[in-house]
């Protein structure tokens, strides 16, 4: 298994990847091919073509960013990183984290649920387990706290791990009774799209999750819930 430290920072086709690299931080090369991974927490690994992985250029995220900023009003629901969708009138949003103190050890979950004007925080110790766990299990306990299954659901994870299995229908290698179950609790949903945003790129729902979930892996006290 790769360690953390192998693995480079780097860009394909408009977004952030992790690269493969070896001591001297060169790519590793096979068949003019290289390996990444768009989380590192993720299982899955991809080799892809190595002239379409480049290196990330400041100057192009920072005038990428500024056009974002003059072109919609500032608003983390429409951050340019959420793929593909905006939520529709009256929907119910969710931003969920998963956090772990060790990769397993200790950890928690985080959430961020909004109706209209209406908002609640829940955040959670989980026990011992891995982060990718702990991811499932925010996005399952989101999904739990959401009582009407009849208004549209739109739920953010910055987990490329959950995303692929709950959304791109990737088959799981572990965890299978937890995918199971939150998979079965989707199918309950007349209008549920899970979507993958960008981890701490100044999301503010997304960040305010990110909060709850590690102070619950490490115990602390954590704000209390406002209800609805």
């Amino acid at each position: 298994m790769n360690k953390p430290s192998d693995w480079k920072r780097m860009m394909l086709k408009g977004h952030k990847v992790w690269l493969w690299v070896d001591d001297e931080q060169k790519p590793v090369v096979k068949n003019d091919k290289v390996l990444i991974k768009y989380q590192l927490d993720q299982d899955h690994e991809y080799w892809v073509r190595q002239d379409g992985v480049k290196p990330i250029d400041p100057a192009r995220l920072k005038k990428k960013a500024a056009k974002d900023t003059s072109d919609h009003p500032p608003s983390s629901l429409q951050d340019p990183e959420v793929f593909g969708d905006r939520p529709p009138p009256k929907s119910i949003v969710a931003y969920t984290d998963g956090a772990s103190s060790g990769n397993p050890g200790p950890s928690g979950i985080g959430i961020v649920l909004r109706f209209g004007s209406h908002e609640k925080e829940i955040s959670k110790h989980i026990g011992i387990a891995t982060n990718n766990v702990a991811e499932l299990t925010a996005i399952e306990t989101a999904l739990k706290a959401i009582r009407t299954t009849e208004i549209p659901v739109r739920l953010y994870t910055d987990s490329q791990y959950c995303y692929g299995l709950l959304s791109l229908a990737w088959k799981p290698k572990r965890n299978e009774k937890l995918v199971a179950a939150v998979r079965g609790m989707m199918k309950r949903f007349k209008d549920l799209r899970i979507l993958k945003i960008a981890g701490h790129a100044g999301i503010d729902d997304n960040e305010r999750a990110d909060r709850l979930a590690r102070k619950a892996a490490i115990g602390q006290a954590v704000p209390k819930q406002r209800s609805p």
